[in-house]
């Protein structure tokens, strides 16, 4: 298992929340080569979010479309979460992978297409039609 172990930077530092963790998986692999990666910390979506997506904007669009639940969600994933490779192959996101921001990112665009093109709206978390 490969732990990952959260912290910030300070005066260009690394400082860990807990240090003692991690000297303790440290000795584990001492005389070993590692790999170190440091990247901005991220946060799925909430499972607000997620019970909205599902809940709210799945619903709405396939019922109108005539499509069940996870088809399309995968052809929305495909319409909205892809991109093409040098090859001009397909690379799918994951929403489940998705940070909040690029979530709530692919849900706006699916709200917009959904009303410019659908002429079906969905409606903001919270609010009621």
């Amino acid at each position: 298992m490969n732990p990952i172990f959260f912290g910030g930077v300070e005066g260009g530092r690394v400082k860990l929340d807990r240090p003692d963790q991690y000297l303790i998986h440290l000795s584990g692999l001492e005389g070993k080569r590692v790999e170190v990666v440091v990247r901005k910390e991220t946060h799925p979506r909430s499972l607000p979010m997620n019970n909205y997506y599902w809940g709210v904007i799945i619903p709405l669009v396939a019922d109108h479309l005539g499509y069940g639940k996870d088809e399309m969600h995968e052809a929305l994933k495909v319409k909205f979460a892809s991109t093409a490779d040098e090859m001009g192959l397909l690379r799918v996101e994951s929403t489940a992978k998705m940070t909040v921001e690029r979530f709530i990112e692919y849900t706006d665009e699916i709200k917009r297409w959904s009303a410019e093109f659908l002429n079906v709206y969905v409606p903001d978390p919270g609010e009621y039609i």
